[in-house]
Formats: structure tokens, sequence, C-alpha cells
């Protein structure tokens, strides 16, 4: 008696005990283990960078090739088409089979998880081999704003149930109608934020890089695990938005740059609202905002109170970008319905 064929994705038996939250501590040990090994291997890469033209500004990227050939860009750019389209596809199939969330792991989380790992191995042998990533041939400030429209859209997905003003503003329906269509379709857009940046960096060990890539794998395994009880764990994901201010604020140390406006940038953030969503009590949060403001008080007291605009630069301007990210979700739902009417069906 012959099976019929199936277009399922199955995964080996022996992972089926496995659950999500299992699989998020390994990838957080993986990618603590991942990143100590791009370090030790990139003594390297010292000759090579030794030939680099010096820093010429914000908008130049230092690490990549004087002089890159056509095995050097397409190695970076096919390696990022295919780990791309690979992981749409999986979120793809995910939806289309309408999965329900669960504690354990769905055959396309193993895939996912798989896949992630497996480019994450081949992009330090492609460093090693090529060096360039995308970062040859796009602007740096590309990689950077991938970063915070993910960031942003994490505000507007996350409105309805923490708000965005010391958790006010959950009942404004402009916020939660978009942010219900972002909730639907946020893993491609999220997939691409998170691969295009892993790409676009080569993967080498300057202190900025490995901070970037461990926050890059986190991610990674954040977004392998869609459908899963873990990836909507509120712990989990403030974790991941936090972790974001350790590698701004070292960053900004590292090029001799304002730190203080990303360590309070992003700081201000979680006070006025990401620690909403966490159901903390009013005292747990008054202890936070006023170790918030004791901070505050100490840095500017010595780096001058005309500088405490900095403070307001991000997390300010993070939740004047939700408004306009929600205006062109509510644009694009606009003319879908549109569309949709005019070729005579109506959108899910």
């Amino acid at each position: 008696m012959t099976t019929a064929p199936t277009n399922k994705i199955e995964s080996p038996s022996f992972l089926n005990n496995i659950t999500s939250n299992q699989a998020m501590w390994g990838g957080i040990i993986f990618s603590a283990i991942f990143t100590l090994i791009i370090w030790a291997l990139d003594a390297r890469f010292d000759a090579l960078e030794a030939t680099f033209p010096p820093d010429q500004g914000a908008a130049w990227y230092v690490w990549k090739l004087p002089n890159p050939t056509f095995a050097t860009r397409f190695s970076a750019w096919a390696s990022y088409t295919v780990h791309q389209v690979l992981i749409w596809g999986l979120i793809y199939y995910a939806q289309k089979n309408k999965l329900k969330y669960t504690k354990g792991l769905h055959p396309v989380n193993v895939a996912a998880l798989a896949i992630n790992g497996i480019f994450i191995v081949w992009h330090l042998a492609q460093t090693h081999i090529w060096y360039d990533g995308l970062a040859q041939d796009v602007s740096v400030f590309s990689s950077q704003w991938s970063v915070i429209i993910l960031l942003v859209a994490v505000l507007l997905m996350e409105n309805q149930r923490r708000g965005l003003f010391f958790g006010k503003g959950k009942k404004l329906t402009f916020l939660n109608e978009t942010g219900r269509v972002m909730r639907k379709y946020h893993g491609y857009l999220f997939s691409w934020g998170i691969i295009y940046t892993f790409w676009f960096h080569p993967m080498i060990g300057e202190d900025q890089h490995l901070l970037g890539f461990f926050y890059m794998f986190l991610l990674m395994t954040q977004s392998s695990l869609f459908f899963t009880r873990t990836h909507v764990n509120k712990w989990w994901m403030v974790v991941q938005e936090v972790t974001v201010t350790v590698h701004g604020t070292i960053v900004a140390v590292i090029h001799q740059q304002a730190w203080p406006m990303f360590l309070f940038g992003f700081l201000g953030l979680f006070i006025t609202t990401q620690m909403h969503g966490l159901g903390l009590s009013k005292r747990v949060r008054w202890f936070f905002a006023g170790l918030y403001v004791a901070g505050v008080v100490f840095v500017y007291n010595q780096r001058g109170w005309n500088n405490l605009n900095e403070i307001l630069r991000i997390s300010l301007g993070e939740l004047i970008m939700v408004f306009i990210l929600a205006g062109i979700v509510w644009v694009l739902m606009k003319a879908w319905s549109y569309g949709s009417r005019v070729i005579g069906y109506e959108s899910a």
C-alpha cells in the first residue's frame, strides 16, 4: 500500500521532545560560542585591514575591500539572496498551513534554526575567503535603518498590550488596526531587517562587529521560533529590545560619540513604553524610573545640562516614527482594499 505524497515539512523524531524554550537557550549558547569563534579567528585579517583607507566620516564604512571583484560581490549578494528567500519561504509555509502556537517546535522551526545556523557558519567562511559583505555596494545608513525600522515596528505591534506612553495609548484605533496588520506580516519585514544587516557586514572580530553579530544571532533565534510560545514571551521579547541599548552605547564609546544619547535614549523607551507590558507592580516601575532619573542627574551634572536634549533624540524619535510607520501601513491597507474591490474580490 502506498501513501500519498505530502508537502509537509517533517523534523527528525529526536527533536520532537525539545521545547521552544530549550531551543531559545540553545540559540543563546550558540550565539555566545560562535561570537567567541569570530573573535578568535580575527587576527587573520590584520594584514588585509592595514591596507584599507582610513575612516572618512559618518557615511563611510571602513571594512570593505579597496578593490572588490565579481567574486567578492557575488559571494555576498548570492548568499544573502538565498538566505533571505529560504526564510521568507518558511514564513509563507507556516502562515499558509495556519500553524497554532505551541510550547514545542514545529518542523518549520527546526528548518529555520538549521538554515540560519548553516548560513551563520557559511558567512564566517565567506568572510575568510572573500571578506566583503553587502556594504561594498550599499549605504551604511541602510543597515542602520533596517534595524531602526524593526525596533519601531515592535513598538507599533505591542501598543495594544502595553501602550506607548506609560501604559497609555492602548485604545488608539489607528495604531491598533495598523498594528494588527503589522503583526500578521511582520515576519517578512523582520527577517529582511535581520538578514540584510547580517550580510551587510563581514564577519570580523572588531568590538562593534562582535556585539552586532551576537545581537543578530539572538534575533535570528527569535525569528526562527515563530508560532511558538517562546516567540511571544514578553520577557524574552523585551530582552531583545533592551539589548540594543548595550550595543549602541558600547559602539558609541568605541567611536568616542555621545554615548549618553544612546544609553538614556534607549533606556528612556524602556521607562516610557517597554516595561509597561511586563506586569510589573507600580512600585517596581517607580523604582526603575527613579534609577533612570538618578542616572541622568549624575551624568549631566558632569556633562552639562545644555546637552540634556540628547536623551530625547532616540526615544522621542522612535515614538514619532511609530505614527509614521502606522501611516505607511494604513496607506498600504487602503491601497490593498481599493485594489481588491477593483479586481473583484475582498482581502482576507
